[in-house]
């Protein structure tokens, strides 16, 4: 580490710590933090225009439904010379044209209106993995809120055993100059109290690193974090939590709604030979320059065609259509079996991190009567300084085991709500604006044109969000 980062991260450390134990600071809670997750992740902005531009493709797919109109014009200058009868004339004229075609389909077998469905299906497939992608945020943001908490802990334990630490070693100091103890027992506490601070430079290490992850993903500095509220199972069995899971996990959903989609696409691939028969319109002016020819008129007429055969393509486009429909069903199944898996592993972690806690509990406990005993023991000469600071140790750890202990019980907690696919906003019921999909879909998904007033409503729509 280069000598700027270093100061870097003091910096860091000592305005975390500032922030913590000073009262007037804002009180920043795990909602706070997943709310501002949730406000400012580049990643959600991202997946939301992914959404949007699926809602895009259906607007796509109903415009194959209406008229195609356009225009072509040109401009022809011709010249040249004719000679007939030995007489030459010169022929140069210059005419204009312009003519406005039109079509519409008026049946192609149905894949217009099957391609629009499909184009739906993807909407809601692509819903559901925005859903996805705000799980794994919310679930980065508990992460990092529990890592500055319990790293800062571990922090404030480390300060506190160096002075502990250095009591023990003035006190075998002092023992020593008057013959109670040896100077091996000196070297112990200073070894000890070495040893302490790294430790204690390890801490504040592992605290610099958890501010950036947590700066990383909330999108700003941690303040004055809280104590997050109790925690209560959201469901009593294993197998009511993968039950729920089934109904609400928004891979399951997206992976049913490509399903779907796919089912759609082998009946648009089987019907890739029906004929299709449109509705065809022409008007046209041409006038010359410099006489008065001119020429104008229309046309209006019904056209019909179809593919006999394209060298086995269309078949081939078919089979593939049923392949991917059934590698999508496979997927389907596997990541109903990868989910409940899953949910069974974070299950059981609750169950582990809060059997971790109980029996953490007990050890710190039991490691601070020890520490106390052998303490008193060592005033009376009946302990060594080694057993002094060997106790002190234990129950070091056992407190920073605890710290370990609450923090994994909150994450495996969150894990659990993630895995059953409801650590979501709307679940949580937290306190921020929520992004609502079908807005944009709503204003799109007819197709607007850009003089309609829900088209220019649209535009203010695409200009605010270029500008956000």
């Amino acid at each position: 580490m280069t000598l700027l980062r270093k100061v870097k991260a003091g910096i860091l450390v000592s305005v975390l710590a500032v922030s913590m134990t000073t009262g007037g600071a804002r009180a920043d809670s795990l909602a706070d933090a997943m709310a501002d997750a949730y406000r400012n992740s580049g990643l959600l902005d991202q997946n939301r225009a992914v959404m949007r531009a699926a809602d895009e493709d259906v607007a796509i797919a109903v415009s194959s439904l209406r008229p195609v109109v356009n225009w072509v014009g040109d401009i022809t200058r011709t010249f040249g010379d004719t000679r007939n009868l030995g007489v030459v004339r010169n022929n140069e004229a210059t005419s204009a044209s312009i003519a406005l075609n039109a079509e519409i389909v008026l049946w192609d077998g149905g894949r217009s209106r099957l391609n629009v469905d499909i184009a739906k299906e993807t909407v809601l497939a692509t819903r559901q993995a925005l859903i996805s992608v705000e799980q794994l945020v919310l679930q980065r943001a508990v992460n990092a809120f529990m890592d500055v908490r319990s790293t800062y802990e571990i922090v404030q334990l480390r300060r506190n055993n160096i002075r502990v630490i250095s009591e023990e070693l003035r006190a075998a100091r002092d023992r020593f100059e008057v013959g109670e103890v040896t100077r091996t027992d000196v070297a112990l506490a200073e070894a000890r109290l070495a040893e302490a601070r790294s430790n204690l430079a390890q801490a504040e290490g592992d605290l610099a690193i958890a501010i950036e992850e947590f700066r990383a993903t909330v999108g700003r500095a941690p303040g004055n974090l809280t104590q997050p509220p109790s925690m209560q199972m959201p469901v009593r069995t294993v197998e009511a939590a993968k039950a729920v899971a089934v109904r609400a996990h928004p891979d399951i959903k997206s992976l049913q709604s490509q399903v779907t989609a796919a089912d759609l696409g082998v009946l648009l691939a089987r019907r890739a030979t029906a004929p299709e028969v449109k509705l065809t319109g022409r008007l046209s002016v041409s006038e010359g320059f410099g006489n008065d020819n001119y020429t104008r008129g229309g046309s209006v007429g019904v056209q019909t065609g179809g593919v006999i055969y394209q060298g086995g393509q269309l078949m081939a486009q078919a089979r593939k259509a049923m392949a991917q429909r059934d590698a999508r069903r496979g997927e389907l199944l596997d990541t109903q079996r990868v989910i409940a898996q899953n949910v069974g592993t974070a299950y059981a972690r609750v169950q582990v991190a809060q059997a971790a806690l109980r029996a953490v509990d007990e050890q710190i406990r039991a490691a601070r009567v020890a520490f106390r005993g052998v303490r008193e023991e060592a005033t009376l000469g009946a302990r060594t300084t080694l057993d002094v600071l060997n106790a002190e140790q234990d129950l070091l750890d056992a407190q920073a085991n605890r710290i370990t202990a609450a923090s994994n019980e909150y994450k495996a907690y969150y894990a659990l709500l993630s895995a059953m696919g409801l650590l979501t906003v709307d679940q949580l019921n937290l306190d921020v604006p929520q992004y609502d999909p079908a807005a944009y879909y709503n204003m799109v998904k007819d197709a607007p044109s850009a003089i309609s007033e829900q088209g220019r409503q649209l535009d203010r729509v695409l200009q605010k969000l270029g500008k956000e």
